[in-house]
């Protein structure tokens, strides 16, 4: 017969591993190391979107990796959003390595791929942004500073992804996000690192990177457009407007250096690459 604390310790501590069904864990060791076993690579699909900025990943979307992600977000196993987290910072560490920017003094932007608004109400969470803040609160563990604006937001409804292939998918969400008000003001903070939990086509990133650099180039023309209507001259380059040129730079709209992901398909996995 099952004593009173057994029922109260189900109530408190998971039934078993979201990765094997191991009991009494949240996540095994043997499930833990399938995260963080191996160096994070960078992925592309195939075909690869234009605008994708540069993904790494930290493991194949396969067989314990599978089900700790769906765990997360589809059953609200909220306590697993710390090991991915981990995982994922590893992640943005092997992108900005790539960058050079893995000792830049401003904070690194943990900018989350927004869910739809419908799937987080049925849902009770936003993923992506959960574990955006554990890959956060990681990397300054660390040593490298880091904030999560979760500034975009989706400004249309867009279709059930799941029957759709990689065109389509590009062609669904094309448009479909935006910053919110006030956000380009945060993500000119420091370079911007756009997060997921998964990239199976790289259209919802694509997406993101186009949404965030759109909205930093329109505020530096919107700027540049009031030097010109006050008269203020640049000296060296005269009274002009910004061209796209100068869009570019520590502030541009270039500052999407990189994304990176908890998991990628098997086959977007670059052989022999980190």
């Amino acid at each position: 017969m099952r004593g009173w604390w057994q029922d109260f310790t189900d109530l408190v501590l998971p039934a078993e591993c979201a990765g094997c069904g191991r009991p009494r864990t949240v996540l095994c060791p043997r499930c833990r190391a399938v995260f963080g076993g191996s160096a994070p690579r960078r992925v592309r699909p195939a075909p690869e979107p234009a605008g994708l900025p540069v993904v790494h990943a930290a493991a194949p979307y396969a067989d314990e990796v599978r089900a700790v992600l769906l765990a997360h977000k589809e059953r609200g196993a909220l306590a697993l959003a710390a090991p991915l987290g981990a995982a994922l910072a590893g992640a943005v560490r092997a992108g900005l390595r790539r960058a050079g920017l893995e000792r830049g003094g401003r904070p690194v932007l943990l900018v989350p791929v927004p869910s739809a608004r419908r799937a987080v109400r049925a849902r009770g969470h936003d993923p992506a942004r959960r574990i955006a803040l554990a890959a956060a609160a990681g990397l300054r563990r660390t040593g490298t500073p880091a904030r999560v604006p979760a500034v975009l937001r989706q400004r249309r409804a867009v279709a059930d992804q799941s029957g759709l292939d990689s065109r389509q998918r590009l062609a669904n969400l094309a448009g479909a996000l935006e910053v919110a008000p006030g956000g380009v003001r945060l993500l000119r903070a420091g370079p911007v690192v756009l997060v997921d939990d998964l990239m199976t086509t790289g259209a919802s990133l694509t997406e993101a990177a186009r949404a965030v650099r759109s909205a930093v180039y329109l505020a530096r023309a919107r700027e540049g457009m009031g030097l010109r209507n006050s008269g203020t001259r640049r000296e060296e380059e005269g009274n002009r407007m910004y061209d796209a040129s100068e869009m570019t730079g520590t502030n541009g709209a270039d500052e999407v250096i990189c994304a990176a992901v908890v998991a990628s398909s098997p086959d977007s996995f670059e052989i022999g690459r980190n």
